[in-house]
């Protein structure tokens, strides 16, 4: 089987039915990739990168999900979660794709050689 990297880029701000069903979509596919042995990482992008803060409260209907999912997430775009204000919350930053005047973000390129499938939600 292959590798899949999914990337969260909903924005949970205003908390809309979209958003949020967007975000469970991923991390449910992640889960049925993890559930059936395939490599799957988790990386927050975009306005996504606001997401972590959130889902580490218990109160969060996907926290649970979430804290089975934790050693599978990659971290979130450094650059993105600057301009969109997030807290990492501890995740690791991703810059290896380094834009012009910015600090990086996820490389879809790099994604890909190195053999992930790349889902965005």
């Amino acid at each position: 089987m292959s590798k899949t990297a999914i990337v969260i880029l909903s924005d949970p701000k205003g908390e809309t039915d979209e958003s949020t069903a967007r975000l469970l979509n991923g991390l449910a596919a992640a889960y049925d990739y993890k559930e059936a042995g395939v490599e799957v990482k988790i990386i927050f992008q975009g306005t996504g990168t606001r997401w972590p803060e959130l889902l580490q409260k218990e109160a969060h209907i996907a926290n649970k999900l979430y804290k089975t999912l934790e050693e599978n997430i990659e971290g979130v775009s450094s650059a993105c979660s600057k301009v969109w204000g997030a807290n990492p919350s501890g995740l690791d930053l991703i810059t290896n794709n380094p834009i012009p005047n910015t600090p990086g973000l996820s490389s879809f390129v790099q994604l890909e050689k190195d053999g992930f499938n790349v889902l965005l939600f």
